[in-house]
Parts: C-alpha cells; sequence; structure tokens
C-alpha cells in the first residue's frame, strides 16, 4: 500500500507559496490529476479523500490537491474568485507536476463546481503539460450562469449562501500543523488584507471584462485539450453542458458530456437520483488522454453524448429519484432535433406583478438541504399568467426559447417564464425557467430603460431540459412579473401586459429517430442517510404586514484528520408586495478545533434592496481560543443600475 499522503508546498514565481497534497501510488511513475479549490482542503473539504485514495490505490493515478492562493494553508491573498493570477499559478501548479521524478509527465485536471470552473479557465490558457480536463457542475459564463445574475437581476436567495460562507472561510488561519511557528501572525494578516467578494459582485451589474475574465463563452476555441463535461438537470449550470459541447464538436476538440438528473451533489449520493458511480466514468476518460495509446485506442468507441432523458416525478423537495431513461449517442445537437413553435393565442393580456411569485421553486441549482428541488408549481401558476397545449408523446431536449410582445408600465421590469408539465389531477412539474430583465432585452452591456406603455418584442432563453412527456399530461407555460427569491423583484410595482397573438413559445423537439439510443449505466451503492443538523426551510407570509419571507438555518459537527469542524449557516430574505422593497440578512459561522487552538470565523450580511440602491453591509469577527482575535466591518451604497 502507498504511503497516505505528502504534503508540499510549491512556489509560485513571484515566492508565494500553496499548500498541496500528494496521494501518490507505489508505483511512482504515473499520470497526475489536480484538483485545486478554495475550500480548505485539510479541514472543511477533507471528506472528499475517499475519491483521491481510490484514484490513487485502484486505478494507479497521482492527485494533487490545492488549497489556492490566500485559502486554507497556502499563502498569499484570495483577492476574488477566479482572478488571472489563480490561472497563472495553476499552469505552473501543472508544470511542477509535470516536472516529479513520480510523474509521467501527462497532468489532467479535474473537480466540481470552482474546480470544474478553474479546469475551464486552465484549459483555455493552453498549458502544455495539461492533456485533459473533467468539468463537473461547472459554467461557460460567469455573469448569466453563476450565483450572481439571471436575466441581469441580482440573485437574491444566493446572498444568504455562497458569497457570505466565503467571507467567513478565507477568514480562517492556515493550519498550524502545516505551516507550523507563526501562523497566528500569518492568520492576523490574512484577516486584515481581507475584501469580501460579494460587494464587487453586487457593484458589477452589467456584463462586461470583470464577468467575461473566468467565462469561457463566447471564446470557446481557446480550449484544444479534451473536455469532459458532466452536468445535472436539477444543478444551477445546466445550461453550459449542451452548447460548450455543440462548441467544441464545432471546432473538433475532442469531449464528452454525461448530463445525469443530479442536482449540485455527487453524482454518487445526489438528491435526486437515478445514482451512478462517477469514479469508472472519469477513470475511462483519463485512461482515454493520460495513457498510452493502446488504451486510448481501445476506448475510441464511448459515446460522445449521454443524457438522462426525464420523465414526470411527483414533485418533493428531498425527491428520492427521477423516473426517466438514460440514451447515448454520437454528438450534440442530436440526430433530427428540431422546434416546434406554438403561437401563445388569447389577445392581450394585462397582469399587475406581484413580487413574491417564485417561491414554489425558490433557486435555481438544488443541492444540500435547505436547497432543496422544486415543489408543485400549480399555486404559483395561479399567481401567473398562464397557456397550456396537450403533451402526448413529446419529447423535448435543449433550451425552450419564447418570443413575447410585452408593454410595461415602468422603465425596470422583468419577466419570467417557467415551463411546466402538469398531470392530470392538476400537480404541476417545473420543467425549465428563464428571467429577463426588460433592461437587458438587447444586451447585458447597453441597457435601455422600458419606454411606458409602448409594446416590446423580447426574446428569452429558457433553461437546458429534459422531458418524455406521458398520455394525458400537459405543458403549461407560466409567465411572471418575478422569480422571487431566486432574483431580486423589480424596484417599484408595474403593470405587463401581453400580446398573446404575437407571441410565442419554441420548443427543443426531438422527433422520430433522436440519434441517441438506450443506455445501462452503473448504479452507485446504496444512498447512506445523510449527516446534519435541523434543517430549516420556511416561506412565511405575514398577512398584515404584506410581506413574504423566506428562511434556512442549517449546520453541522464533524471529526477530521487532527481535529473537529463545526459549521452554521442562516439566512432570511423578504419582500414587501406593497412597497417592492426588500431585505436579506445572512451569517456563515465556522469554528475549526485542533489539539493547541480552537478558532473561530463569523461573517455576517444585511443588504437593503430599495427603489435606487442597495446598501449592503458585512462584518467579519474572529476568535483565538474563545477570545476576540480580530474584526472587520465593510458598508456601501450600491445605485441600482435599471435592475
Amino acid at each position: 500500500m502507498a504511503e497516505e499522503v505528502e504534503h508540499v508546498f510549491i512556489a509560485m514565481s513571484d515566492g508565494v507559496r500553496l499548500a498541496t497534497t500528494l496521494y501518490l501510488p507505489q508505483q511512482r511513475t504515473a499520470p497526475c490529476v489536480l484538483e485545486a479549490l478554495p475550500y480548505r482542503k485539510d479541514d472543511l473539504t477533507a471528506t472528499y479523500r475517499p475519491e483521491y485514495i481510490r484514484l490513487r490505490d485502484d486505478h494507479g493515478y497521482a492527485v494533487a490537491r490545492v488549497d489556492l492562493r490566500g485559502t486554507g494553508s497556502s499563502e498569499g491573498d484570495a483577492s476574488d474568485e477566479y482572478p488571472a493570477q489563480e490561472q497563472r499559478d495553476l499552469c505552473e501548479v501543472i508544470g511542477w507536476l509535470a516536472r516529479q521524478d513520480w510523474c509521467s509527465g501527462s497532468v489532467g485536471m479535474y473537480g466540481t463546481s470552482y474546480s470544474g470552473f478553474n479546469a475551464l479557465q486552465v484549459a483555455a490558457e493552453r498549458p502544455p503539460e495539461l492533456k485533459a480536463i473533467i468539468a463537473i457542475y461547472a459554467t461557460d459564463d460567469r455573469y448569466t450562469d453563476d450565483v450572481h445574475y439571471m436575466g441581469g437581476a441580482l440573485r437574491l436567495l444566493d446572498l444568504v449562501d455562497y458569497p457570505m460562507y466565503m467571507v467567513a472561510m478565507n477568514a480562517l488561519p492556515p493550519v498550524p500543523a502545516l505551516v507550523g511557528d507563526g501562523w497566528r501572525e500569518l492568520w492576523l494578516e490574512r484577516v486584515n488584507r481581507l475584501e469580501p467578494w460579494v460587494l464587487r459582485w453586487v457593484e458589477e451589474q452589467r456584463d462586461g471584462p470583470y464577468w467575461r475574465h473566468g467565462s469561457l463563452r463566447p471564446g470557446y476555441h481557446r480550449i484544444a485539450c479534451p473536455t469532459m463535461l458532466v452536468g445535472g438537470w436539477a444543478d444551477g449550470y445546466r445550461n453550459n453542458t449542451l452548447r460548450t459541447v455543440a462548441a467544441l464538436a464545432q471546432a473538433s476538440v475532442p469531449h464528452r458530456l454525461l448530463l445525469g438528473p443530479w442536482s449540485h451533489m455527487s453524482p454518487a449520493t445526489s438528491v435526486p437520483g437515478p445514482r451512478i458511480d462517477l469514479v469508472p466514468e472519469m477513470v475511462r476518460w483519463w485512461d482515454r488522454w493520460l495513457r498510452a495509446d493502446d488504451i486510448r485506442e481501445a476506448d475510441d468507441h464511448e459515446p460522445a453524448v449521454t443524457v438522462f432523458l426525464q420523465r414526470l416525478p411527483r414533485p418533493a423537495p428531498d425527491l428520492d429519484e427521477v423516473p426517466g431513461e438514460w440514451r447515448a449517442g454520437a454528438g450534440w445537437p442530436v440526430a433530427r432535433g428540431t422546434e416546434d413553435e406554438r403561437v401563445l393565442g388569447g389577445g392581450t393580456t394585462s397582469y399587475d406583478v406581484r413580487p413574491d411569485v417564485g417561491t414554489a421553486a425558490w433557486n435555481s441549482c438544488a443541492g444540500a438541504l435547505p436547497w432543496g428541488l422544486p415543489t408543485d408549481q400549480r399555486y404559483d401558476d395561479a399567481a401567473s399568467m398562464t397557456w397550456e397545449w396537450p403533451a402526448d408523446g413529446l419529447e423535448l431536449l435543449g433550451h425552450p426559447r419564447l418570443r413575447l410582445r410585452v408593454t410595461s408600465s415602468a422603465p425596470v421590469a422583468s419577466v419570467s417564464a417557467k415551463l411546466c408539465g402538469v398531470f392530470t389531477d392538476g400537480t404541476s412539474v417545473l420543467l425549465s425557467r428563464g428571467l429577463l430583465n426588460l433592461t437587458h432585452r438587447d444586451s447585458d452591456v447597453e441597457l435601455r430603460a422600458m419606454p411606458i406603455g409602448e409594446p416590446v418584442d423580447v426574446e428569452l432563453e429558457l433553461e437546458a431540459m429534459s422531458w418524455l412527456a406521458e398520455p394525458g399530461q400537459v405543458l403549461r407555460l407560466s409567465l411572471a412579473g418575478t422569480d422571487w427569491p431566486n432574483t431580486v423583484a423589480p424596484p417599484a410595482p408595474v403593470t405587463l401586459t401581453v400580446d398573446g397573438d404575437a407571441s410565442s413559445l419554441v420548443l427543443p423537439v426531438l422527433a422520430g429517430p433522436s440519434g441517441i439510443s438506450p443506455v445501462a449505466m452503473t448504479s452507485a451503492p446504496a444512498r447512506e442517510p445523510s449527516e446534519h443538523g435541523p434543517v430549516t426551510w420556511r416561506v412565511e407570509r405575514d398577512v398584515l404586514a404584506r410581506t413574504t419571507s423566506c428562511v434556512v438555518d442549517h449546520g453541522s459537527d464533524y471529526d477530521v484528520a487532527g481535529g473537529r469542524v463545526r459549521e452554521h449557516y442562516a439566512g432570511t430574505v423578504t419582500v414587501d408586495t406593497v412597497t417592492f422593497d426588500q431585505q436579506a440578512s445572512a451569517s456563515a459561522d465556522f469554528t475549526v478545533t485542533w489539539p493547541d487552538a480552537e478558532v473561530r470565523s463569523r461573517a455576517e450580511l444585511t443588504l437593503a434592496a430599495g427603489p435606487t440602491a442597495f446598501d449592503v453591509v458585512v462584518t467579519l469577527a474572529v476568535d483565538l481560543d474563545g477570545q476576540p482575535f480580530g474584526e472587520r466591518r465593510w458598508e456601501r451604497r450600491i445605485e441600482r443600475d435599471l435592475g
């Protein structure tokens, strides 16, 4: 059996050292796969370790896991997510790994979410030693398909999750056992230099150079190495998959897409399933591109696209499994895919926007609770404008598009579109959603206020989806003026008027033989019950105050090598249904206990969204052995930019 792990520090060209854990197989010449994360490899995400051990011991790969600059036990500053310095660092890391005597010279890069993002970003830099990547639940567009903005509207509910726990996490110290004496001084320097990423995100309300950096789109041609993408229909980054694969195919870049029913969780444990063991799928990809040519040639029969086509499930926030079937094919777009355009009809409909419509599908990215799956949509449907069509025998795969003629009573307004499958008993299941801040109707860069009282033609692309309809089921389009609390509501009351006779829905239909055939997948072992503390997920309506609130509270306690971790998160978002004023408050709290010290980091946010500005306050407090060690406070007033 190989040694458990080796801890090293890799020096960058500017002298900053990155903390790295190496999992090296007994045969010391092997390809290496790299994962680089800001999520603290030695404590907060130490539970990922069994996968690295498996890649090493069962499949003969070396694995390198890196704390990004300024995070975990690495030196330097964590200035933002995906800064240019991060890509430079990782190109240097890849070169260092390839030069080691235990490495064959071939390096792959992979990971989920953040490390899927930076795998795509580094592949676009084309370091010569990087031979292939696997990006799991990653995006090609940081502005349109991440936790920041959707259709030009600020994502509201996400403010109480990732943005705040990154403030608290980035303020934790390096691991004393790895960096030795002086860790307290390094910790205080880290706290004093820290800047919350969320402040820049709220300031950057338009697309532009800030968001294009780190976004593969539209420059897909920058990637030349073989690329495997893993996506999930319930995950927030599903849109990347189909459009990136299409671009890679057009550029003749070797690629593979595996698109399952999953949320932002491992395919082996996801709610919902069916669940699969992803490791063999990844190993086949690595064997094909990081090993000898004879293995590569033997695996050339691998299908380029494997997709789970979904049937309607009975909706539940913790749905165990989606019915459907796996299909595989040679590529995307699939053969004989077509479009079916359906006029909405019904003449002109006026709609007074309710700012709290959307709570039945309260975020775009399901994951571990309380970030659960959409519930029965009929309650939001009842507060929306709706159109319906029989769906017997309909097979959909791709991005629906909505062509809409709409009139607004205010200069700033949004349109929320939800496509639902409806059972014969009226149960409504979300299939796809889209939102457009109408001031972004022509561009996410050059915005234009809506002309009051004048009809405007707009087009809205909905999220990627699949559906195999069954007899008696109905396709429903629901239109509203908000998708709350997923995104912020408009700044003031507004009325929308839709001309149904001049509006249409364009469906991505599989007509006749689709070019994708049934295929079997390797099931994951039975899912163990999840270990977490109590979870709060509430929607509250104060009838007399005319407010609606969404409340979350959750956390966990667990042991790690050499210590123990406690996490706690809480947040509330509220909208006044009369004035449209909104608030968000959140806290993230980490405690890490080691043999010689206990450290704690607490970050809190308050954000008020009024008619003209976002008022943001972030505070941070860190403790050492129960005593205050440092604190910071940031306060910003950020004008709402037609949002």
